[in-house]
């Protein structure tokens, strides 16, 4: 299972791409945080996920 913000999901094997084409997150306005390191947008295609995981994903949002 991988802890993704607080929720077990079965991700192991995965990639970090993988898992946000099954979500509604814009790639573009997020950040990954994979076991408390900031994942690169260019090794989302690249991160395999692993039983224990856990990933935080912050989605930024415009406003003023």
């Amino acid at each position: 299972m991988v802890k993704v913000n607080g929720a077990d999901l079965d991700l192991a094997g995965k990639t970090v791409s993988a898992y946000l084409e099954t979500t509604d997150y814009d790639p573009r306005r997020i950040a990954v945080e994979r076991n408390g390191d900031i994942v690169l947008k260019s090794q989302y295609d690249v991160t395999v996920l692993e039983d224990g995981d856990r990933l935080e994903i912050v989605s930024f949002v415009g406003g003023g």
